[in-house]
Order: structure tokens, then sequence, then C-alpha cells
């Protein structure tokens, strides 16, 4: 996506220092005892009604959603972190103002200003990506489907009556050629030579690329790049695409016309389209779909003739990352139409949130291939230098989210949206489901015909709400500072990524700054004792903030309602998650 050059040199964060005091990390989630609150209705926690009480590391999630509009917590001396949370996935992005604390208090004495959402970042990938997903679900609403595939196959497990052309026959291809109508794109015919016939993969160059584009052995070090060590992450991570065209492999090719959607003055301000993915191969039924599965690619052009210039070594910088990103596009409409004969494609927000996970894997390979200190031109990088190109945009995006997490919904947003936060957030939501579930989780959210939450509560057998409660702690509470990792419990952090030691990183190589202006972007407001705060959330997302009570309290009464002290509208899904903090956090 625009650009994928090496932007940050990371490096190694320091290791945290770690309490010596014990802390106990409690088996069970919630617990609670006591009489019911009075003076309105009252949240519900899992294990009833009452006064919330918690050991340190231990978390509770509320439900508020059936009128509730107060909870105690235990109090004496016990701080609390706060994540009220609207987890719904199926209303308008429309800001809601709330209020959090003291059920007595007048708000206005320490009113937060609302928040306002971040500027809109767009580029030509993502403005394409978003043209060709929408698009792709105009047409299934447009048609009567039910279409399978003749048969799914293994990686390079070419099945029966597979014909494999030979390199160097030519086929003709219809490509878009314009994006300026999302509903009904310009094509042009372009022919194609079979440069590389791979296990997984057929490897097309349209034969007006530039004639100095390649050099010898160019072409089989990208097929092999593209067929061994990109096509099989994304299979295993995602499962089988469909096969219609019955030849047992991917056809990617590269063509100048893709270099082309973009002039030079738009690449410069925007960025290029390295390559994408149509649905319209695979459910159109005009003359203009190629009737296969098919990645488009930028052609080598150093001379700049179509738009910018490229050269191979620049395509093997930025290509990979958006091909292992439209592959699980691929993957998950053929799983979803194809195979599975549904009516819809995934949500976007969804959708869009695994294939940033499938860029997340490209940088996973990288890194466990280069083991620090190998691989990086800074050995105290804390990726290697090939990871970057598919870690960079995700890091900065998660991290702008955590900026102002209240801004961005993470379960509403589609494709077509523009903007940077929402798509950190998908990755984070993702990347955590597939650490708590196990990324088996990922091939079980491909093969259905569900969708959106729906299809998360069916692939982890939970409900969404009690999923979101526990990842919007996660956020906060994986690698706090001073607390040994090992004592918040799994659920509650991230296990295959360290939060902290990635936005630390990022933070040395970009900050401080605008965008980068601390080593953790969340930031906690504190709410004082006997007070309240107004502050907006759009749907599909959280805030955090603290209490701390009084050491001479046996309980404290919060509450958590409308602007006007009312129960919050139920479509909403109004909860909020709670951790108990450790002594000195």
């Amino acid at each position: 996506m625009k650009n994928r050059n090496p932007i940050w040199g990371y490096c190694r964060s320091s290791v945290l220092a770690v309490m010596a005091t014990a802390l106990v990390a409690a088996c069970s989630h919630d617990s609670s005892t006591s009489p019911k609150p009075t003076n309105g209705t009252a949240c519900k926690a899992s294990s009833g009604s009452g006064v919330v009480t918690l050991g340190p590391l231990q978390t509770a999630t509320l439900d508020c959603s059936q009128g509730g509009t107060v909870f105690d917590l235990a109090g004496n001396g016990a701080s609390y972190l706060l994540v009220p949370e609207f987890a719904t996935g199926n209303v308008p992005i429309t800001a809601t103002s709330f209020t959090i604390g003291s059920p007595n208090a007048t708000a206005a004495s320490a009113a937060l200003q609302a928040a306002e959402m971040p500027d809109r970042v767009t580029n030509a990938q993502r403005a394409l990506d978003a043209a060709l997903r929408g698009r792709d679900r105009t047409l299934l609403r447009s048609r009567t489907l039910g279409v399978r595939a003749q048969r799914s196959v293994s990686p390079g497990g070419a099945g029966k009556n597979v014909t494999t052309p030979d390199v160097g026959t030519f086929r003709s291809f219809r490509v878009i050629s314009s994006i300026s109508s999302s509903t009904n794109p310009a094509f042009k015919t372009v022919d194609a030579r079979l440069a590389y016939v791979g296990t997984n993969l057929l490897l097309y160059v349209d034969t007006l690329t530039a004639a100095n584009g390649f050099a010898t052995g160019d072409l089989s070090g990208i097929g092999d790049l593209f067929d061994k060590t990109l096509y099989p992450i994304d299979i295993a991570a995602f499962g089988q695409p469909s096969d219609i065209d019955n030849n047992a492999r991917l056809i990617m090719l590269m063509t100048p016309v893709v270099n082309a959607l973009v002039t030079s003055a738009e690449c410069d301000e925007n960025g290029f389209v390295a390559g994408f993915f149509t649905g319209f191969d695979l459910a159109g039924t005009t003359t203009d779909s190629n009737q296969g599965e098919v990645f488009y690619t930028i052609a080598p052009d150093p001379n700049g003739v179509s738009s910018c210039a490229h050269t191979v070594a620049s395509i093997e910088r930025t290509v990979p990352a958006t091909f292992l990103h439209e592959m699980q596009h691929l993957i998950n409409f053929s799983q979803h139409v194809i195979v599975h004969g549904g009516r819809a494609a995934e949500e976007g927000w969804l959708d869009e949130g695994l294939s940033i996970v499938a860029e997340e894997l490209g940088s996973r390979y990288y890194e466990k291939k280069f083991p620090p200190p190998t691989g990086r031109t800074n050995p105290l990088q804390l990726f290697p230098d090939s990871s970057q190109g598919f870690i960079a945009e995700l890091l900065g995006d998660s991290y702008t989210y955590l900026l102002r997490p209240d801004t961005a919904a993470v379960t509403l947003h589609s494709d077509s949206d523009d903007g940077t936060a929402w798509r950190g957030s998908v990755w984070l939501l993702a990347r955590w489901l597939g650490d708590q579930k196990g990324e088996d989780l990922y091939k079980r959210l491909e093969a259905t015909t569900l969708t959106g939450t729906a299809n998360i509560e069916s692939a982890t057998g939970e409900s969404f709400t009690k999923l979101f409660g526990d990842f919007g702690i996660a956020m906060y509470a994986d690698s706090i500072t001073g607390v040994a990792r090992t004592s918040v419990p799994q659920r509650d952090r991230f296990l295959t990524r360290n939060l902290r030691q990635l936005y630390a990183a990022l933070f040395r190589a970009a900050g401080p700054s605008t965008d980068v202006p601390r080593a953790f972007p969340i930031v906690v407001r504190t709410i004082p004792v006997n007070q309240s705060v107004t502050a907006s959330m759009v749907p599909g997302t959280v805030s955090y903030f603290r209490v701390d009570t009084p050491a001479s309290g046996a309980s404290v009464r919060l509450g958590f309602a409308s602007s006007t002290g009312n129960a919050l509208p139920s479509s909403l899904r109004p909860q909020v998650a709670i951790l108990r903090l450790p002594p000195g956090v």
C-alpha cells in the first residue's frame, strides 16, 4: 500500500524492569459478592449482580445493554482500569456521548472534550482496493449465486485432467485500466507471454513490458519468490482458494496497465497501485471477466514510461506484501462465495483485518529466517531489513488507532472507507484472536458463509461481547511496564507480539513527533474521586479510564450512562471491561 520502502530503522527495545513484588495472577476472570447496587439499574457481571471484587490483574466485563447504568467495585485503595466499550458491529458510525464515574457527580465539573476524527489518509492502492471490494459486493447483491468451484486443490496438488501450458505460450487477458468508476471500470485487452510455471503459480508478462525491464534470471527469481515462499504462507494460514479455471494454480499477470492506473504526478502525491485482485474474475459473467484466480501487478518500467519508474528490485520490495494482502482477499471471496455458495462476501472490516494479518505473516517469515542480529543494516533493529515492507504500515496504523481509539470503529468500517486508524484496529483484533484461539481460526473464518461478528462467534465458540471486553483490556495490559509479562493472564495480552516493545521501537525511530508523540500510544484518563467525566465514542471501539478508590471505603459506586444519566441504547451493546491494577502501576 503506497510505497513500501523501509521507512523506519527499528531498534530493539530495552528489557522492561520487573517488580520484585510477587503478583497474584488469578485463574478466574471475575467474581462478585455483596448486595445488589441501588439508585440505578446495575450493569451485569457474568457471575451475577453485586460488588465486583477482583484480585490484582483479574478482570471482569459488565453488561450495561439491558438498562444498566451503575456498578459497584470493591474499594479499600484498589485501583482499576475501566474500559467502556460499544461492542457492536451493526449500527451507523455516529459518535455517542457518555458519562463515566460517580453517578451523583456533575459531569461538567471534569468534562472532557469530545474526541475528533483524525485526518483521513488515502493513497492509490487503498483507493483501488476500496473500489474493487465495493464492486464485488455490488455484483453479489445483483445476481443469483449458488455457484461452486469445480474443485479445490492443495498447494501444488495438480489434479486430474489439468493441462499445464508451456513456457512461452501466449494468452489474452482483460485488465482494469481505469478506477474512475468503481461500478463500471474501463478494461484493456492485454496479450501476455507465460514466463514461469511453478508448483502454485503461472507468471504471465505483458508483451508491452519495457524491453529493458528484466535482466537474465529476474523472471525465475520473481517466480520462485511468489511461488515457493509467498503463496504457501497465505495457503497455510487461510486455506485453499477456489480453482474455477481448473489449472491448479494462481495466475500472476505483470502488466504496465497496472502501472498506468496512476500518472507520474499522482504517484508522487499518493503512491502507486502495486497489485490487485477482483472478485469479478470469479463471479462475473461478462467477457471482461477472466474466469479464474488472477493477481494483477505492476511490470518493471525503469524509465518511467507508463507512470513512475519501477525496477525489478523495487518490485521485489513493494509487491510481496500487496500479494499476501490481495491473496487473502481472493481466498476469502472464493471460499465464501464460490466454494460455499454464499450470497455475500465477508464484511469489509474483517476481510481487511485478515489481509493485514497476511502481510504480518510475511514479516514473521523473515523474522524467523533472520533472528537478531542477522539480516539487519543496524544489528539493534527490532526487525530484519526484509521484514520492513510487510510490518511498517500495520505498526504505524495500529499506533495511530491507539492514540485515540474512541474515534475509530473496529467493527463498522469497510474497505470503501479511507483512513489508517481503523485498519490498525482490525489488525490488532485479528492478531489477538489468532493468539487466543490459534491461527487455525483464520481458516475457520474463511471457510463459511457467515460474516462479521457472527462469523467470529461461530469460529471461536464465544460471544463477541465477551471477546471484545477482553480484547479491550489486552491492548493496554499487554506487557505492562513494571509487571512480569507472564503475570498477566494470557487472555489479557498478546502472545506473538509485545505491543510496548513494538511501539517503543517505533518511537525511537520516528518520535517524538506529531504522529508518534510517545513510546506507548494509549492515554488513560484518570477519573477523580467522587467525580465523573463526559466523553464521546463511536460504536465498535473502546476508551480508557482509571479510577483509584479511597483507602477508607469498602466499595465505590460508578456509573456508565448517557450524558443525561439515562441508560445507553442497547443497540450499542454498552459494556465496561475492568482490570484491577496491581499496586504501584
